[in-house]
């Protein structure tokens, strides 16, 4: 049997890894793909935003299905041209994509089915921004409406912060057509989660919770990046907040995407917000997100080529047994590139260290160079993920082996999981 994987990152690496865990006699292709994906299947150069192309290698190929790994393809339409094709694909429309693609869109779903959220108003104007910035006061969130690369949020400590992000989106076109609207959000505070579930559409097989790190520098300082790490599972995530986040989330959702005429399936993130009044949602994303993908896939002790599978084909997940995990913890530390939320260059040579016992290397932005050396390609360029019998082990394993790859101007953060730890370990 053959999949096809469509991107290039470590999501797509650590997606093509699992389910050939599930199956070693499958096929996994990938395009464009990566270095690493190119040591597990066979890589083919047809973009990701190729919609055309990536059909055309589907049919060529009588994969069985297409998983889809980044936004950017969902909220061009892929699935929509896959299924009017006949050809099996695993993600949503671009009508459903929507729950990610515009942040007004999802909000509006999400106050209508009285989904728990933060209230928020859109503006396209900087001064009617600014007057709600100045009637919520700081702190204050301004979120980018459309797709971002994971940068469009800003969570202002002042109002003068909150202005010039509002202008920098505005007038100042920092995140192109994305930030042409601005959703100006009441701040939440508590602690935030990543869960994903994969859907049908009425059903999910909800899976554990990760959480993110998004800031550059330990203990959470610096820019916001696309992401320096992730770790689960997360111990404030308990049983029954998982079925909470169920009840009150999921299903009521998928519910309103329903009777919307935009049925979601595929993979629904939400991003949580554990606050004193129970979890809100910060934002949905309408595919795996990256780098949580990377610490729960190892996870997993039972497969994900059926479910994904069944939800490819239209087939309903009703009756499926829930998903199987492995005692212990992941974390994924993230190596990126000098400079790095910033401007970077590519081409440095990599040297990786030996092979290790529980630590998987995926790539995020690799590539070989005429000579057939690995070299950086992107700001994050390695995810390395370590499973260990606790998240103490799994961190020191994950940053060890991460301080052992060598490129020029590297960087990464040694603390993924220091919020659980300080749970876990007060006063160490």
């Amino acid at each position: 049997m053959k999949v096809l994987v469509v991107g290039g990152g470590a999501r797509e690496h650590a997606l093509g890894w699992k389910l050939l865990q599930d199956d070693p006699t499958l096929e996994v292709i990938s395009a464009p793909g990566n270095p690493g994906l190119a040591a597990i299947g066979r890589c083919e150069k047809v973009a990701a935003t190729d919609i055309n192309g990536l059909a055309a290698l589907a049919r060529r190929e009588s994969v069985a299905f297409t998983v889809v790994g980044p936004e950017g393809p969902l909220e061009a339409g892929i699935v929509d041209h896959f299924r009017a094709n006949g050809l099996a694909v695993f993600g949503p429309s671009k009508a459903a994509a929507q729950i990610e693609t515009s942040k007004r869109f999802a909000k509006e779903l999400m106050l209508a089915a009285h989904v728990p959220t933060a209230r928020a108003r859109t503006f396209t104007a900087v001064a009617a921004a600014n007057a709600e910035v100045e009637r919520l006061g700081a702190p204050v969130v301004i979120k980018a409406s459309g797709l971002a690369a994971g940068k469009g949020v800003i969570v202002a400590t002042s109002t003068a912060e909150a202005r010039d992000a509002i202008a920098s989106m505005l007038e100042g076109n920092v995140f192109g057509e994305a930030g042409h609207e601005v959703l100006v959000e009441e701040f939440m505070s508590g602690e935030e989660i990543s869960v994903f579930a994969l859907t049908d559409g009425t059903h999910v097989l909800p899976m554990i919770a990760a959480q993110d790190h998004k800031r550059i520098g330990e203990g959470d300082t610096g820019p916001n990046t696309g992401g320096m790490g992730a770790y689960a599972p997360v111990s404030i995530a308990t049983a029954g907040i998982a079925a909470q986040t169920v009840d009150r989330v999921f299903l009521p959702t998928l519910a309103a995407l329903r009777a919307a005429g935009s049925p979601f399936t595929g993979l629904l993130y939400a991003g949580l917000m554990l606050t004193r009044d129970g979890q809100k949602v910060v934002e949905f994303n309408c595919r795996f997100g990256d780098p949580e993908t990377e610490a729960i896939l190892p996870m997993m002790a039972s497969g994900l080529l059926e479910p994904m599978r069944a939800i490819a084909n239209g087939d309903s997940i009703a009756g499926a047994p829930p998903i199987q995990w492995r005692a212990g913890a992941a974390v994924t530390t993230v190596v990126a590139a000098a400079g790095y939320p910033g401007a970077v260059d590519s081409g440095d040579a990599i040297a990786l260290p030996p092979d290790e016992r529980d630590v998987i290397v995926f790539h995020a932005g690799t590539k070989r160079n005429s000579d057939g050396q690995l070299v950086t390609a992107g700001g994050r360029v390695l995810a390395i993920t370590a499973l260990g019998a606790s998240l103490g082990s799994a961190q020191k394993l994950s940053a060890a082996h991460a301080s052992r790859v060598q490129f020029e101007g590297r960087q990464f953060r040694a603390d993924i999981g220091w919020r659980d730890l300080a749970r876990q370990h007060p006063g160490a």
